[in-house]
C-alpha cells in the first residue's frame, strides 16, 4: 500500500530555534505552569478578538526558523480528521473555520480554559525533555463550540532565549503542535457516572434484554446496524449505547470471540496489556501482560455481556440496499437459532430504513489473499494442502508433516515457531524484508512516557494522537535507531541465517508500517531465535516461481520439498470486500481503507468513505478504544441535527 511522500518534518531543536538552555538549568524546578498560563492567556485573547492572521500565527514558531508547524483536529473544528502542516495551511484553516463572514458554519469556539489538575484524561503543563537538545511544554485546555465540548493539546518550544530569564518569559514561547478533538455534544452526555440509569426498579429485566436483542417492537429496531462482532464492532456498539443510541451487531460465528478463538492456538497478543483495554471496562489487574488469543476471546464474549450489547450470531447478510433518496439502509440478515430440541432454525429478518451502517469486519476489512502461483493443481492432485493463514488452526493437525509458511510477518513467525514447539519441520519463505523489533527492548524505548503499568490510558490516548502522524517520523526514527542498537545481536544473528530486516517506513520502525500497511514485521515473542539457531528453516535468497507435485520450486532453480503450504500474505483490497458485500455501484463510490493521506490523516477509518450513512472500523484494540467514540459522535451529531458541514479545503 503506497502513501504520499512525507512532508518536510524538521523537529523543533533548540539549537535550531536559536535557544541556549542554561548549565545550571534544572527541568525539576521549572515553573512550567506560569508560562503555560502566559501563553495561553494570549491563545484566548487572540482567539476572542478574532484576530487572524495576526496574534493567532503569532503564536506559532516563526516561519523563518524553518520549522514546521502543525494543527491537527479531529471533529472538533472540521468534523473530519485533518491536520494542518504549515503557516499558509493553518491561518487558511482558521481564517475560514474559526472567524469572519467566509467561514464555512459558525463553528463558535469558546470558553478556552487551561487545565493545571491531573484528571483521567488530562494532565497539568509539564516540561518535557526527551532529549538535550529538544525540550517543550505540554498543556492541556478545554473549550465549547457551538455543538459540543473539546479538548485540546499545546506543545509550545522556546525560540530565542539565552538565559533564564527569557525561558520564564511566556511571549518567547511558540506553539509547534495544537491538537483539538471533540468529546461529547452538547446536551447528550455519555450514560455514565452521573448520567447513568438511576432507576430503582427495572421490573422483568431479562424479558426486557430479551425483547431487545431479538428487536421486538418499532421501539427496539436498531438505529445503527454493525457487521462484525470483534473488538472494534463491540467498541463503537458500546459508545452508541452510551449515547442513547440502538444498535445491533451482526456477527456470523457461532459464539462472540470466535475471530480469536478459531485462530491457531499459540496466538497471543503482541502488544502489552497497557493499552489494550476496551470502552468503560479495563482488564483485571492481574492479567497476564501478553494475552493468550482463547483468553481473549472469552474476555470479548463477557464484555458484550456485561455491557448489554445486542449480538446476532450465526447470521449473515443476505441483501443490502441503500435509498438513494434518504441514504438509509434496506437489511435482510439471515439468522441461525437453535430450537429447545437442539435443532437449527433459520428465520430471514428483514430491516427497513436503518439510519447507518458500520463495518467492522476485521482485517482490513478485505478478504484473505493468496498469490497466484502456476502449477497449484500439480500440489494439490497430488495430496498438498494449501491454506491461507486465517484456516490454519493449530500445528498437531499436520503431525508428520512437512510445513512450508509463505510470509514473514507476524502470523507466519508464530505459525512457524508453533510448529517447531509440536515436532513439525517447519520452512519460511522470505520474499522481502521484515521489521524486527524484540518486546523486551522495544516496548519501553517506543512506549517511555507513555503507556506502561500505571499509566491513564484516556491520557496517553489523547497524547498519542496530538502529534500529527507525519510529525513523529524525526522521534520514532531515533527511537527505532535505539531499539535496533539493544536489538543488535538478535539482528545480527538473523542477518548470519539469511534473515532480511530492515527498519520499517521512513525508517521509523512499525510506526508507519501499520497505518500504510508499508510491508512486514514481527515483534519478537521467540521465533527470531529459533530461525537464528536454525531450528525453523528458512529460504530468502529466491523467489518462488511455481507449485511442483511435490512442494515450490524457486526462479534460483532450487526446490523445496512440503506436504502444506500456509500462504500468511494478508489481506487484499478493501474494495473487493465491500463489492461482494454492497455491489458494484456502492464500492465504486468507497473511498478507500487504510493508508495515509497527504496530511497523514488514516484515509477511510472512522470517517467519511464517500457512502453517506457508511462507517468503517479497523485497527487493533487502541484504535478500537479511541477512534470508536469519534464514529459514535459523528452518528449522534446526525442524528440529532447537530453535524455540521465538513470542511474540505
Amino acid at each position: 500500500m503506497s502513501h504520499p511522500p512525507a512532508p518536510d518534518t524538521t523537529s523543533p531543536a533548540l539549537s535550531l530555534v536559536g535557544t541556549t538552555l542554561p548549565e545550571d538549568f534544572d527541568p525539576t524546578s521549572f515553573d512550567s505552569v506560569t508560562v503555560a498560563r502566559g501563553w495561553f492567556s494570549m491563545f484566548q485573547s487572540a482567539v476572542a478578538n478574532q484576530s487572524i492572521p495576526g496574534a493567532v500565527m503569532g503564536l506559532f514558531i516563526p516561519e523563518a526558523t524553518g520549522i514546521q508547524v502543525w494543527w491537527r483536529d479531529m471533529l472538533a473544528l472540521t468534523w473530519d480528521f485533518r491536520t494542518f502542516i504549515g503557516h499558509s495551511k493553518i491561518r487558511r484553516f482558521a481564517t475560514d473555520r474559526l472567524f469572519g463572514p467566509t467561514a464555512q458554519f459558525e463553528v463558535d469556539l469558546h470558553d478556552l480554559e487551561l487545565v493545571t489538575a491531573e484528571s483521567d484524561s488530562a494532565l497539568p503543563p509539564a516540561f518535557i525533555q526527551p532529549e538535550p537538545d529538544f525540550a517543550w511544554i505540554q498543556l492541556f485546555f478545554s473549550f465549547k463550540t457551538k455543538s459540543g465540548l473539546g479538548s485540546g493539546i499545546a506543545r509550545i518550544v522556546p525560540v530565542g532565549v539565552t538565559d533564564a530569564n527569557g525561558l520564564q518569559d511566556a511571549k518567547n514561547w511558540k506553539a509547534h503542535t495544537i491538537y483539538t478533538n471533540l468529546e461529547a455534544l452538547a446536551g447528550h452526555p455519555e450514560a455514565i457516572g452521573l448520567f447513568r440509569n438511576q432507576q430503582l426498579d427495572h421490573g422483568d429485566w431479562e424479558l426486557s434484554r430479551r425483547k431487545e436483542i431479538d428487536c421486538e417492537g418499532e421501539a427496539q429496531k436498531p438505529v445503527v446496524l454493525i457487521v462484525g462482532a470483534g473488538h472494534n464492532g463491540l467498541a463503537v456498539a458500546a459508545r452508541l449505547k452510551m449515547l442513547g443510541m440502538k444498535s445491533l451487531i451482526i456477527e456470523q460465528s457461532e459464539r462472540v470471540g470466535d475471530g480469536w478463538r478459531n485462530r491457531y492456538g499459540a496466538l497471543c497478543l503482541h502488544q502489552p496489556i497497557w493499552n489494550q483495554d476496551l470502552p468503560y471496562l479495563p482488564f483485571p489487574p492481574n492479567w497476564p501482560l501478553y494475552v493468550p488469543a482463547a483468553k481473549m476471546s472469552n474476555w470479548l464474549e463477557h464484555y458484550a455481556e456485561i455491557m448489554e450489547l445486542n449480538v446476532w450470531l450465526s447470521s449473515s447478510i443476505r441483501d443490502i440496499r441503500q435509498d438513494p433518496d434518504s441514504q438509509k439502509w434496506d437489511v435482510s440478515i439471515v439468522r441461525k437459532l437453535k430450537g429447545v430440541d437442539g435443532t437449527v432454525l433459520e428465520e430471514t429478518r428483514r430491516f427497513h430504513a436503518v439510519h447507518h451502517l458500520i463495518l467492522a469486519i476485521g482485517e482490513g476489512n478485505g478478504l484473505p489473499e493468496i498469490p497466484h502461483i502456476e502449477g497449484l493443481h500439480k500440489f494439490k492432485d497430488n495430496g498438498g494442502v494449501v491454506l491461507h493463514s486465517t484456516e490454519y488452526k493449530r500445528a498437531s493437525e499436520y503431525a508428520g508433516k512437512r510445513v512450508i509458511v509463505v510470509g514473514a510477518s507476524s502470523s507466519a513467525h508464530d505459525i512457524c515457531a508453533e510448529c517447531y514447539r509440536n515436532n513439525i519441520d517447519a520452512t519460511m519463505i522470505q520474499r522481502s524484508s521484515t521489521y524486527i523489533m524484540s518486546k523486551e527492548n522495544g516496548w519501553k524505548v517506543y512506549w517511555r512516557g507513555l503507556y506502561s503499568e500505571n499509566s491513564r490510558v484516556g491520557v496517553v490516548d489523547r497524547v498519542v494522537e496530538s502529534h500529527p502522524y507525519w510529525s513523529r517520523s524525526r522521534r520514532t526514527q531515533m527511537q527505532t535507531q535505539e531499539i535496533a542498537e539493544l536489538d543488535k545481536c538478535l539482528l545480527a544473528r538473523l542477518h548470519k541465517a539469511g534473515f532480511k530486516t530492515n527498519l520499517g517506513v521512513l525508517e521509523a520502525g512499525f510506526t508507519y508500517i501499520i497505518p500504510t500497511g508499508g510491508g512486514a514485521l514481527y515483534l519478537d515473542s521467540g521465533a527470531c531465535n529459533l530461525i537464528a539457531d536454525g531450528k525453523i528453516k528458512l529460504k530468502s535468497d529466491s523467489q518462488i516461481k511455481e507449485f511442483t507435485e511435490r512442494g515450490l520450486i524457486f526462479e534460483d532453480g532450487s526446490e523445496l520439498e512440503g506436504d502444506v503450504v500456509v500462504f500468511a500474505t494478508g489481506h487484499g483490497n478493501s474494495r473487493e470486500r465491500l463489492r461482494h458485500l454492497l455491489g458494484d455501484d456502492l464500492a465504486a463510490r468507497f473511498t478507500g481503507l487504510w493508508g495515509l493521506d497527504e496530511e497523514g490523516e488514516i484515509i477511510g477509518a472512522w470517517r467519511d468513505v464517500g457512502i453517506e450513512r457508511l462507517w468503517c472500523m479497523r485497527g487493533g484494540f487502541v484504535f478500537g478504544r479511541f477512534f470508536s467514540k469519534h464514529v459514535a459522535l459523528q452518528i449522534k451529531a446526525q442524528e440529532e441535527g447537530l453535524f455540521g458541514q465538513r470542511y474540505r479545503v
